[in-house]
């Protein structure tokens, strides 16, 4: 039985299987999937959202749980690919040089940064403009080598970081040399991707206030697409991954805008 023959009721499982999967799916893609009109998939969307197994948003869908998807904690992204991460820590704290001015978002990858700019004793006179407690603590250690400045707002438990009201102000008037960007997803179409909307809000304006934006995702995140836009590819100068990022992918990613390097 071919995809354009499936049973509307098996297709909308199918289609729920999907979102369940990949936390998002657009209507194009299902339409190309499934050889049928977007028409057709929007009616599908639609009666799967009556009855409470996802939640429609604009060009597709996210998934809907019975108790509300929550985002992995800090300390959950911490051990996960944690060897990988440090890898990638320790080439981005390369392409830093003294006298820099730099912005590292919050997140385990980024906290990782940190921690190899630390140990990079010949580094000096670094501004880093934060909105992540953690990578804040870790720099601690590196004052008065390192000038660290928090950028204040509402503090969120789950990862630590500092969002509205307040935390845009002092991103809206920076000029920094390189932003530093960790991220839920990096995919060759929809671009880099995050789960939660305040901080992807904070990443777009770390983005626009960098000359270079180094984007920065262990293997697990490559080909994902989560909910919310942070960049497309062409904004992005860099990505750093690891080892297990798929080299299909990589190659994908690297012929569509930014340079790639593998840390290992």
């Amino acid at each position: 039985m071919s995809e354009r023959t499936v049973p509307a009721e098996l297709r909308r499982e199918q289609i729920l299987t999907l979102v369940r999967d990949r936390e998002f799916v657009r209507v194009t893609d299902l339409s190309a999937m499934f050889g049928l009109s977007e028409v057709t998939i929007r009616s599908d969307l639609d009666v799967l959202a009556e009855s409470g197994g996802l939640q429609r948003v604009h060009g597709g869908a996210i998934i809907r749980d019975p108790i509300p998807r929550q985002e992995r904690s800090f300390e959950e992204s911490l051990g996960a690919h944690a060897d990988e991460k440090e890898a990638i820590g320790r080439v981005a704290a390369a392409m830093v040089s003294s006298g820099e001015t730099i912005i590292l978002d919050v997140g385990s990858t980024t906290s990782a940064i940190a921690r190899a700019l630390v140990k990079r004793e010949d580094l000096y006179d670094v501004v880093v403009f934060t909105n992540g407690i953690t990578p804040a603590l870790e720099l601690e250690a590196a004052i008065p080598r390192f000038n660290v400045v928090v950028t204040g707002g509402t503090l969120r438990p789950l990862q630590h970081s500092l969002v509205d009201p307040m935390a845009t102000h002092i991103l809206e008037e920076v000029n920094v040399s390189t932003a530093f960007l960790g991220c839920n997803g990096v995919h060759p179409v929809e671009g880099v991707t995050n789960v939660n909307l305040p901080e992807a809000a904070l990443k777009r304006l770390m983005v626009d206030a960098a000359q270079r934006c180094v984007v920065v995702a262990d293997g697990s995140k490559i080909g994902n697409i989560s909910v919310v836009k942070i960049a497309d590819l062409d904004a992005v100068d860099v990505l750093v991954t690891g080892v297990s990022a798929p080299p299909e992918a990589l190659a994908e990613l690297e012929r569509r805008g930014p340079s790639v390097a593998v840390a290992s």
